[in-house]
């Protein structure tokens, strides 16, 4: 997803951008049955899996771009995408996780970096603020873990293709890892500065 500029905003909710938002969230729950299939004997569909996050992947960068192209940045489009990443991010933990790709430390990591969030977010909510813009630092995290995941899905085989999707993967799951709790970190930085810069805010 592109950072959406905040300058200008359109009320509208039928837009291109939200709508391509809307159809990512629509494709979390296809997602995870897809990713799940396996462990509840029923068919691989890694391929359609891999195909429903290649497609997340592609409208998470096209809702930015065209909303900036087109002005129609929205305060609800400031809201979806970021809850579409997010809920890609969780579906893909626990689909990979339930079939012993991800191993639980992994998860539990980037977990507690979401939950660290939300109190952050709760904390911002009881003194009046919205939560502050995605940065891109947070993006480039949320960018290596889209990458990591599909080449970690990849990996669940013997072939060579598989040895060399495991490589990658995880390599852009370690930096991805990195990156996430920085930005994570940078965040909660942020909100701390903004709360003692204006303490009696309601």
């Amino acid at each position: 997803m592109e950072v959406q500029d905040s300058g200008v905003q359109t009320h509208r909710i039928l837009t291109i951008p939200n709508v391509l938002s809307m159809a990512r969230l629509v494709g979390v729950p296809v997602f995870l049955w897809l990713v799940l299939s396996p462990a509840f004997d029923g068919p691989n569909l890694d391929g359609w899996a891999l195909l429903v996050l290649a497609a997340s992947g592609v409208s998470d960068y096209l809702d930015g771009k065209l909303a900036r192209r087109w002005n129609q940045v929205s305060a609800l489009g400031r809201v979806l995408d970021p809850a579409a990443d997010r809920l890609y991010i969780l579906s893909t933990l626990v689909g990979l996780t339930w079939r012993d790709i991800l191993p639980l430390w992994l998860t539990a990591v980037l977990l507690a970096r979401e939950l660290m969030l939300l109190v952050t977010v709760f904390v911002l909510d009881r003194h009046g603020y919205a939560p502050p813009q995605v940065n891109y630092l947070g993006k480039a995290a949320t960018l290596n873990l889209m990458y990591a995941f599909p080449l970690l899905l990849l990996s669940d085989g013997s072939s060579w293709a598989a040895s060399l999707a495991a490589i990658f993967g995880w390599a852009f799951a370690g930096w991805g890892t990195a990156l996430y709790w920085w930005a994570g970190i940078l965040y909660v930085v942020q909100v701390r500065r903004l709360l003692r810069a204006n303490p009696t805010a309601d």
